[in-house]
């Protein structure tokens, strides 16, 4: 850029000073004919003056023929001179007259000139303005690169504390393998000793039983020898075990929750302020354990242990940032962050394994497929993501593109079907091996979509939650509500707002944002099953029902003051 303007500026000094002499010529050859004109003048008025003396000495000239000739001669002489600088001054106006000629020329060249001029000039300037551009091109490229820097020494940073991880991983193992060889060579020798006790303690049985034996019938002889005292005790005996059977029979009544399968909540088990701020997400482990995960605007992922109620894990994400959504599947949590990003931590070690870059606008949604292998997130870019986790360093295998920002998505049982829940109240239906997308049912909802969930006992339906404050469940094969679930209580009023359905797919549940109530419908009939108004006392924004691991809790629900409650 720098050398095109000092070409132009070496042509302009070029082609410029040529005109210099021609123009101090012209200037020159003025001046002369101005000095030129003023002698004329001069001479004219010389030649005036003597005219009026010859007028006036004329009457003396007739006596003076020799005066006369003499007049006449510098008459004569007069005029010759006259005529000399009449010549004189006519070569001298041809020759301004060329002059202007050529300066006219001159004036008009240095107009091409100009005109010349302004147009390098304009380029020069879309030149600047060019390079301007093209300086900011570089500017942005270069922050481009330093994040990429950036990122890449938190790649290096976490790679360097997965080393350190997997080297204490490996020292715990080989501790537990020598631990677990000296437990198994004490096992077998405790065994060969319990192995001896044991045919000690079968002899001891044995003749403790003969001893018994003859004992009974010993006391059986002497109670025949007392009168009536055998129908007494047989009459009292029989009332202890009547009332042991009722005892028996009471407590099989007594419920057990979990230990019959699926059963609708009837009220809070334990209540739990999980979060300082306001919550937005809560998921059962998808491996049916004891465990549940909750996100909130505190930048926090919990894992809960929801037969005691305490914590097991805290897993920080980028402060200030808002988790729009979490997964687990057994040691494996999953966290969207409002950051752009995802981030997947080992809940064992509370450390972070992978952070998952990719996305233009903030995240709202995320899945942790059944195999813990692969991981999908949906944003508000308007695509999906498919991420491969197996390794150390993860791998982007799949982007699903659409045309509205993407609420919540579900994957199903068979790890390659996935649908997601959009803000124009469609419902989309994807295929991750290929990409493609494989169904679309428009306008199933009146407002956005904000929850979505294959059933686990059918695959071919599906249960939205919509902003349109109802619940819907889908038949995939035919594109229709099954049935809508409403409540005049009910209301939906978060894009995060979860509904569940229990795990034999015979319920459908969800709280309601402005009044906390818990609503319980029959999937048979689309009838109100339940309706818990104890628990929470502000706008529930997550619901989850889960499978139910050995305590047997189900189901769990978190609302606006980061309140959790688990149902019994």
């Amino acid at each position: 850029m720098l050398g095109i303007y000092q070409q132009i500026l070496e042509r302009n000094a070029r082609e410029t000073d040529p005109f210099v002499s021609i123009h101090e010529a012209n200037a020159t050859l003025l001046n002369q004919v101005d000095s030129l004109q003023e002698k004329c003048v001069e001479y004219e008025r010389d030649i005036a003056s003597l005219q009026q003396q010859l007028d006036e000495g004329g009457g003396g000239a007739k006596n003076n023929s020799g005066a006369a000739t003499a007049a006449l001669k510098n008459e004569t002489r007069l005029r010759e001179k006259l005529e000399k600088l009449q010549e004189e001054l006519n070569s001298k106006l041809t020759a301004h007259a060329e002059d202007q000629a050529e300066a006219l020329k001159t004036a008009k060249d240095l107009s091409d000139m100009k005109d010349l001029n302004q147009a390098q000039e304009s380029t020069i300037t879309n030149l600047k303005k060019e390079n301007d551009r093209k300086e900011k091109a570089i500017e942005h490229l270069t922050e481009q690169l330093n994040d990429a820097q950036a990122r890449t020494k938190l790649a290096e940073q976490q790679y360097v504390g997965l080393k350190e991880t997997i080297r204490s991983l490996q020292k715990e193992n080989d501790d537990l393998k020598k631990e677990n060889s000296t437990i198994e060579s004490r096992l077998v020798q405790d065994k060969g000793k319990m192995s001896d006790e044991m045919n000690v303690l079968t002899e001891m049985v044995d003749s403790l039983k003969r001893e018994v034996d003859m004992l009974r019938s010993l006391k059986k002889q002497e109670e025949k020898r007392k009168s009536g005292g055998w129908f007494g005790r047989s009459s009292t005996s029989d009332k202890d075990t009547k009332d042991k059977s009722k005892e028996s029979d009471a407590e099989k009544n007594s419920r057990k929750f979990g230990m019959l399968g699926v059963i609708v909540p009837s009220g809070p088990k334990q209540v739990i302020h999980a979060h300082t701020a306001e919550a937005t997400s809560v998921r059962y482990d998808s491996m049916g354990t004891d465990l549940l995960v909750t996100g909130g605007s505190d930048s926090l992922v919990k894992v809960w242990d929801v037969g005691t109620g305490g914590v097991r894990a805290t897993l920080r994400g980028p402060s200030g940032h808002v988790i729009l959504g979490c997964d687990m599947c057994g040691h494996l949590v999953a966290g969207a962050f409002s950051d752009k990003t995802c981030r997947v931590w080992n809940m064992r070690t509370e450390r972070m394994i992978h952070h998952l870059v990719g996305h233009a606008q903030k995240v709202t949604c995320v899945r942790l497929f059944d195999n813990g292998q692969s991981v999908i997130s949906g944003s508000a870019d308007r695509s999906l993501k498919v991420w491969d986790i197996r390794a150390q360093t993860y791998r982007q295998n799949v982007t699903l593109r659409h045309s509205s920002t993407c609420n919540s998505i579900d994957a199903g049982s068979n790890g390659v079907d996935v649908v997601s829940g959009h803000h124009d109240g469609g419902l989309r239906f994807w295929d991750v091996r290929s990409g493609e997308r494989t169904m679309d049912i428009s306008g199933l909802h009146e407002s956005s979509i904000t929850s979505v969930q294959f059933n686990p006992a059918d695959s071919t339906q599906v249960l939205t939650n919509g902003l349109d404050s109802c619940l819907k469940l889908v038949d995939i094969r035919t594109g229709a509500a099954i049935h809508t679930f409403r409540h005049q209580s009910f209301h939906t009023g978060q894009s995060w707002s979860a509904a569940a359905l229990s795990s034999n797919g015979a319920y459908a549940a969800a709280g309601s944002s402005s009044t906390g109530t818990i609503f319980v419908w029959n999937t048979d009939d689309g009838e109100l099953k339940a309706k818990l108004e104890q628990g929470h006392n502000a706008g529930v924004c997550g619901f989850a029902w889960g499978r139910g691991g050995a305590s047997g809790q189900q189901v769990a629900s978190i609302d606006r003051k980061g309140t959790l409650v688990l149902w019994a």
